[in-house]
């Protein structure tokens, strides 16, 4: 915390800290491997422009950062696991005036994350769409990774409630945004497609890898619109994420898919397996 490396149960910020009191501030989720922070890059310049788009100083510029975060990973005693960098407004008054808040506070937390097991990894996940519609982006702008997930968590309990894995949300015009915490993709007639941030999806790192591999590999894609009807129809569904990193689906709404994990996917994960090594 700030420039201290502690244990998590020593961990402690102020109870009236903004980012506690009103979930003001923002993170980005890194994994790393071998000792080596992965996409480093992309995440540290999404989080500048959620500090931008927050008006939040970040509380060290980005070299000290990532100085800082490696100094953590050196410190954590595996070689890969998952960090979650946390930048929050800092104390202030009982009131959500940010202005009143002097200091912003850096956390670093390095944890071992697995949001998938092997048995998710060989037959695909089980998701609903979600009744819980995402929040409009021109009321919050998901390109900002926000602290505040309140939206996706009501989503989840639609998901634990339907004992399925995960949920999928629409925005208010009936289109597929993402899933509570990962971005979609589909496989349609031997084309990727995934979602528009415009439509309410994070403008994921993970999500734009995969993009960038498939392009690589001549399997063609495309940035666009889809409705429920799209991701029933589809050939293959899997999910992407920087905790999720990719995880097949295998039914929406009680509508199975003929393989998962199907041909694309398992090509694309390979693709990004090789990538981690790089």
């Amino acid at each position: 915390m700030n420039n201290e490396i502690v244990a998590l149960e020593d961990a402690k910020i102020s109870v009236m800290d903004h980012g506690l009191l009103y979930g003001d501030g923002i993170f980005e989720g890194i994994r790393f491997y071998n000792k080596k922070a992965y996409l480093l890059e992309p995440h540290l310049k999404r989080l500048t422009a959620s500090a931008k788009a927050l008006a939040l100083d970040l509380p060290k510029s980005i070299c000290d950062l990532t100085s800082t975060l490696q100094n953590v990973i050196d410190a954590y005693k595996e070689h890969q696991g998952y960090i979650r960098l946390i930048v929050i407004r800092g104390k202030g008054p009982l009131g959500i005036n940010p202005a009143l808040c002097k200091k912003p506070e850096l956390i670093i937390i390095a944890s071992p994350l697995n949001m998938s097991d092997e048995k998710a990894q060989q037959n695909g996940i089980r998701t609903i769409i979600s009744a819980t519609r995402r929040i409009p982006a021109d009321c919050l702008d998901p390109r900002i990774k926000s602290l505040n997930y309140l939206n996706a968590i009501l989503a989840r309990i639609e998901a634990n409630n339907a004992g399925v894995e995960e949920a999928l949300m629409l925005n208010q015009q009936g289109f597929i945004t993402e899933g509570t915490v990962d971005n979609i993709f589909i496989i349609m007639d031997g084309e990727l497609c995934t979602t528009p941030s415009i439509d309410g999806s994070l403008a994921g790192i993970t999500r734009d890898l995969i993009l960038k591999l498939a392009t690589e590999s001549g399997i063609k894609t495309n940035i666009k619109s889809l409705a429920a009807y799209d991701i029933y129809a589809a050939d293959e569904c899997f999910l992407t994420g920087t905790g999720a990193e990719l995880i097949p689906v295998s039914e929406v709404d009680g509508r199975e898919y003929d393989a998962s994990p199907g041909p694309v996917f398992k090509q694309l994960k390979e693709l990004y397996q090789m990538s981690l090594m790089q």
